[in-house]
């Protein structure tokens, strides 16, 4: 990557000197800071007046402005004295990430016998107490001791260069590896880790390092302090391990090794409020934490990601150079990570795609289920779900698709599949947030319910032996049916999973984008569909999806297909949870005059909760005596 090395310290420490030796060395441009002042800081100076901050404060522009400008090219060497942080954060403004700061240390003394031993120069030692007085020590520079010799210098900044890495990695499982092999490939410089128990995991690092070419520049820890010593300051470090009390040991372990503003990031699947804990927590202790989801398995971790990061939007500016470059990139080549919002929102939101994800999956179940019941085998399954690709493509189907075409032997893979379903527990997650938050997210609690209704086989085989569910179905509806009743679910899942996330923004005051969340979504992920596609410029006019005209006529469209479907389901019992809930949902979600009125009197006779009145505009709550 193009650096800018701003070579900094206190008038006298040898800056001009090692700056030109360590460009000529690299074999990038030189520029000493001085030779860029504007006349009337000259002639300031030359009366003998020292400059003010609005003196420097168009010069250190001009730094920065060059700075920037060779980036575009190369990368360059710059001395200035630099002396407070807010010169620095001037020098590196927008550049921050392309930014190295040597820091030339000495001492008064060191310095000043140096200075005054030059032939034809003299500094009184008012003039440098003051410079020492004024200094404000980097916090993120690589410190180099002047009593070293010039060659000493240029060697220790080149190693401190080189040698650190740029990004880490902790935790090797499926997902970290494929991440530091993305990170690797895209040129970083990056410090992997794998913890070590003896007999279970040894030297899981530096093994993985071996087997890839593209990790030849990666550093291989199972140490954790030299893991991270070996990374470039303010350090990025993702965690890539198991959600839960395992986060709060990781962090607890590195908390002893780790500087003021060092970036953690979480990349698992972990739970919002916790995220938001685990924020507050660090920000005591001076460390930044980036809750992140990661979608796309081990695939998507590889080629390109959606990164969903939230947090602290200065420590987001710090890590996105290289979660941006990783992650998939949409139609327009923008990348499928953006900075979400403050707190765990990045982490909400990537509960909430796994809970749309939950769905779209129990919808394809169904589908090709009803598709066997209609007299289908396998290879017949994955031909419809593949002509189906133009009107309705998404990930999810295409992989589906591929998973009715495998054969094992002379028999379809896929009736060999034990018919129970595991979960990692975001969608329960999902579903319980959804209750806290009062949103019917009803086709989310129905996909979960049925992964649960599957892991009964034992009893699932004893009731069907009891009850009298049909062997043979008569269905009386066609493909095309299926398919409409499938795109129709799907446009009441992704009104409920984003209505889900509106309330939580509204909620919690993230001022969420839900057109942007919406293209993040839309390559790298595991519900990136056309349909995603769509929704990224719905969402730039309303936050409710079906109050667009397009997909009102499209659900008008296709809920008599809808309505068939399920109905011939139920009459030849087949299963169809998910169908069967858009249904309800959009029927519930429609109606004017609900039959909660009948709860609602119902709480009032038995616990006296009140009820409001149609024909009372004021508000009033109202109690009866119903007997």
């Amino acid at each position: 990557m193009k650096k800018v090395i701003y070579v900094m310290g206190v008038s006298g420490c040898g800056k001009s000197t090692i700056g030109t030796l360590l460009a000529q060395d690299l074999g990038i441009p030189f520029f000493d800071g001085d030779d860029f002042h504007p006349e009337s800081n000259i002639t300031k100076m030359s009366s003998g007046q020292a400059l003010n901050d609005d003196d420097r404060q168009g010069w250190l522009e001009t730094l920065n402005d060059l700075a920037k400008k060779q980036l575009e090219n190369n990368s360059c060497v710059i001395v200035c004295s630099a002396l407070k942080q807010k010169y620095r954060d001037i020098l590196s403004d927008t550049i921050e990430d392309d930014t190295e700061w040597v820091h030339l240390v000495g001492s008064f003394n060191q310095i000043l016998e140096r200075v005054n031993s030059r032939a034809d120069h003299f500094m009184p030692s008012e003039l440098l107490k003051s410079q020492f007085d004024t200094l404000e020590n980097p916090e993120c520079a690589i410190k180099i001791d002047i009593s070293l010799s010039p060659q000493e210098i240029i060697k220790k900044i080149k190693q401190e260069l080189m040698n650190t890495s740029e990004f880490g990695l902790f935790g090797l499982g499926v997902m970290g590896k494929s991440l530091c092999r993305n990170l690797a490939n895209n040129g970083f410089k990056i410090s992997m880790f794998n913890r070590h128990v003896d007999g279970v995991e040894e030297d899981v690092a530096i093994n993985f390092k071996a087997q890839y070419p593209e990790l030849s520049r990666a550093e291989a820890f199972d140490d954790i302090s030299a893991f991270v010593n070996s990374l470039q300051q303010p350090r990025r470090i993702m965690l890539m391990v198991n959600a839960g009390k395992t986060i709060d040991y990781v962090i607890e372990d590195l908390l002893p090794h780790l500087s003021e503003n060092d970036i953690i990031i979480d990349g698992g699947n972990s739970n919002y409020k916790k995220t938001k804990e685990r924020y507050d927590y660090l920000k005591t202790k001076g460390i930044h934490f980036i809750g992140t989801g990661v979608s796309g398995g081990e695939e998507g971790a590889l080629k390109g990601p959606s990164i969903m990061p939230s947090g602290d939007i200065d420590a987001y500016n710090k890590v996105a150079p290289f979660l941006e470059t990783i992650s998939a990139k949409d139609k327009n080549g923008l990348p499928c990570c953006t900075y979400v919002g403050p707190e765990g929102s990045g982490q909400f939101i990537k509960m909430v795609h796994n809970g749309v994800e939950y769905v779209e999956m129990q919808l394809l179940a169904e589908v090709s289920t009803i598709l066997e019941t209609l007299g289908q085998n396998p290879d017949e399954v994955s031909q419809t779900l593949q002509s189906w690709k133009d009107i309705a493509d998404s990930y999810l189907l295409e992989i589906t698709t591929a998973i009715f075409k495998k054969k094992e032997g002379d028999d379809w893979l896929v009736n060999k599949v034990l018919d129970k379903a595991g979960n990692k527990g975001t969608g329960n997650w999902t579903a319980i947030s959804s209750a806290e938050l009062g949103v019917p997210s009803t086709l989310i609690a129905s996909a979960l319910f049925s992964r649960y209704i599957s892991f009964y086989k034992e009893e699932r085989i004893q009731l069907n032996e009891k009850f009298q569910t049909k062997t043979t179905s008569e269905l009386n509806i066609t493909t095309n049916d299926v398919l409409e009743a499938y795109q129709f679910a799907r446009i009441i899942n992704h009104y409920q999973g984003f209505k889900l996330i509106a309330e939580a923004s509204n909620k919690f005051e993230w001022d969420l984008n839900l057109s942007e969340i919406a293209r993040i979504w839309t390559n790298g992920c595991i519900i990136r569909s056309t349909l995603m596609e769509e929704l990224v410029e719905v969402f730039k006019h309303t936050t409710n999806i079906l109050t667009n005209p397009k997909l009102i006529d499209l659900v008008n469209t296709y809920k008599p297909a809808a309505k068939k479907v399920v109905s011939q389901s139920i009459l030849n019992d087949v299963a169809t949870p998910a169908l069967s809930e858009a249904i309800q949902f959009l029927n519930g979600i429609t109606t004017a005059y609900a039959s909660a009125n009948v709860i609602q009197a119902q709480r009032d006779y038995f616990g006296a909760h009140t009820y409001l009145r149609l024909d009372d505009a004021s508000g009033k709550s109202h109690h009866t005596d119903w007997n």
